[in-house]
């Protein structure tokens, strides 16, 4: 009886034991009463009746990613590509996620595989290469619409590899090898049309210069010329003033010393030949010595009556 009787309480302990189930975070349980739906438990420690209730489901709440094996597509110019998903979902109810359909992530799969076909058959090859945004934008939005009745929220859809056919490749190849040869040889043709510019820009900033300064030096020529003459003429005014102030000198000396005329006019001759053995390019001699003598000696007259 003793035994018996451990049985039955290690039983009823291992009983309520299992009637006892914790949530962890970011998961939910679906609690089933007699087969029927009756409550979802969210994170912390719950408890069902025994041999009534049961968990029907344990359904996780983080963001979930799913890999889709490529699906073989028909462009709108009739070339066929492969192309794989990947999708990013999350569940958020999980009563629908549990009973809404049967195999959530095979529908999503086949949902994905549809809505593919349908938004690249309305899109030719080049414009399918290029518009990768646009195709995931318009697959989340058509996606979402469709999971909204099984609590599953898509949140974003990429498109992972786009596989065209060999030949396809092959022509896109060549294409792209074309177009870096065409940018190359632009290039190229710009720099030597730059590099030629350049080079004409410098020739023509060295004519300007060489021509400033041969106009500079020109200009330093002229006020050097200019000054050189200027010297030169205020030398022979200072010439022919020292030369004047020397005869007037002599002149002044010879009427103190009381010379005749004939005197006055041998003193009149050498002041002439000192004029003629200086720096003076002209000089005037009147043609009537005795004149000049004459005015010597009445000039002399008068400073005496003086």
């Amino acid at each position: 009886m003793e035994i018996v009787a451990i049985v039955l309480i290690a039983l009823i302990l291992i009983i309520l034991a299992s009637c006892v189930k914790i949530v962890p975070q970011a998961h939910a349980m679906i609690l089933e009463r007699l087969g029927g739906y009756q409550t979802t438990w969210s994170v912390g420690v719950h408890f069902k009746i025994p041999f009534i209730d049961r968990v029907a489901k344990k359904i996780n709440l983080k963001e979930q990613v799913v890999d889709f094996a490529p699906q073989p597509v028909i462009t709108k110019d009739n070339v066929t590509m492969r192309i794989d998903t990947v999708v990013f979902f999350q569940i958020t109810d999980p009563k629908l996620f549990a009973y809404g359909v049967e195999n959530p992530i095979m529908a999503i799969e086949n949902l994905t595989a549809t809505t593919l076909r349908n938004i690249i058959g309305d899109m030719e090859l080049d414009q399918t290469l290029t518009s990768r945004e646009v195709i995931n934008t318009k697959m989340r939005a058509s996606l979402d619409e469709a999971t909204d009745p099984w609590g599953i929220k898509v949140n974003r859809v990429e498109l992972k590899n786009i596989i065209p056919p060999a030949a396809i490749q092959d022509a896109m190849e060549k294409q792209m090898k074309a177009e870096r040869e065409r940018r190359e040889s632009i290039l190229r043709a710009e720099g030597e049309k730059t590099a030629t510019v350049l080079v004409a820009e410098g020739k023509k900033a060295s004519v300007i210069l060489d021509a400033e300064a041969e106009k500079q030096a020109a200009i330093l020529r002229a006020e050097a010329q200019k000054e050189k003459m200027i010297r030169e003429a205020e030398g022979q005014a200072k010439a022919i003033l020292d030369i004047q102030q020397a005869t007037a000198d002599g002149l002044r000396f010879i009427k103190e010393a009381g010379a005749d005329a004939a005197v006055l006019q041998l003193k009149s001759l050498e002041a002439f030949a000192k004029a003629a053995d200086g720096n003076a390019t002209k000089i005037i001699i009147p043609s009537d010595l005795q004149g000049l003598a004459g005015l010597a000696t009445s000039f002399a007259e008068i400073v005496k009556k003086e």
